[in-house]
């Protein structure tokens, strides 16, 4: 299946050009074109792009925020900073974009980085998994709080914790609870020595990791023993995980 991309950028000319780059990579397909951020949201929450190649200076709105909405609606999303303007990557790597180019384009930079993209979608051929320690701890409850109802979770179980379509989802080996609680919320009823807040959209349970992968220029893509489901860290987080078990 195809690896869908949406522009959101205010230059035809520009967005000709980024269109062709990556139809010419085999395995992507552009799904969408937008000149402003409020269209592009809207475009994207009805395509659900894998990639946003996304201008931060547009004629309506800013990139910057743009990308925040967009990370907040589905955090996996690789968003890819295309600008004139090289004194906005530092902000640009706060909403842990996937990479920052700068104009004029280099067309083999260009298609690199979609090739990085394209090796992450390949499965994972590794058959040994490192061993993290398992923390044992009391049988806490947590009290997840929905729209219409309340439920208990073992706090042992959580493996997961993200945010997901504006809500946060508690994800244990069996089941999944979506509250309007922010992910700081539910992190301030974690022991953290125990859960790690490893992305802005990600809180992780440290004894149900099984590998740490490179995914984009600074984050790591993080896979669980008992859970079908991945998240984000940061090289900062990676690097404080691995002094932990030095």
């Amino acid at each position: 299946m195809d690896i869908k991309v949406l522009l959101i950028e205010d230059e035809a000319g520009i967005r000709l050009l980024m269109r062709k780059i990556i139809e010419k990579t085999p395995g992507f397909i552009v799904v969408g074109e937008c000149e402003e951020g409020k269209e592009g949201l809207k475009v994207f929450n009805k395509l659900k792009p894998d990639v946003v190649f996304l201008d931060i200076q547009l004629k309506e709105g800013s990139g910057l925020d743009c990308a925040k909405e967009i990370a907040d609606i589905e955090p996996k999303t690789k968003i890819i900073f295309a600008t004139a303007h090289c004194e906005y990557m530092p902000e640009a790597f706060s909403v842990y974009a996937f990479d920052y180019l700068v104009k004029p384009f280099n067309v083999e930079r260009v298609t690199h980085t979609l090739e990085r993209i394209k090796a992450l979608q390949e499965p994972d051929q590794a058959t040994s998994m490192d061993k993290i320690v398992r923390y044992e701890k009391g049988l806490e409850k947590l009290l997840v709080k929905g729209k219409e109802s309340m439920s208990f979770v073992n706090i042992n179980d959580i493996i997961l914790v993200q945010r997901e379509d504006s809500n946060t989802v508690i994800y244990t080996q069996k089941d999944a609870f979506t509250t309007s609680a922010s992910l700081t919320e539910v992190e301030e009823k974690l022991d953290p020595d125990q859960f790690i807040r490893s992305h802005k959209s990600y809180i992780i349970n440290l004894s149900q990791i099984t590998k740490i992968s490179p995914y984009g220029r600074w984050t790591y893509i993080v896979k669980f023993k008992d859970l079908d489901k991945d998240a984000l860290i940061t090289g900062e987080k990676y690097e404080e995980i691995k002094k932990m078990f030095l």
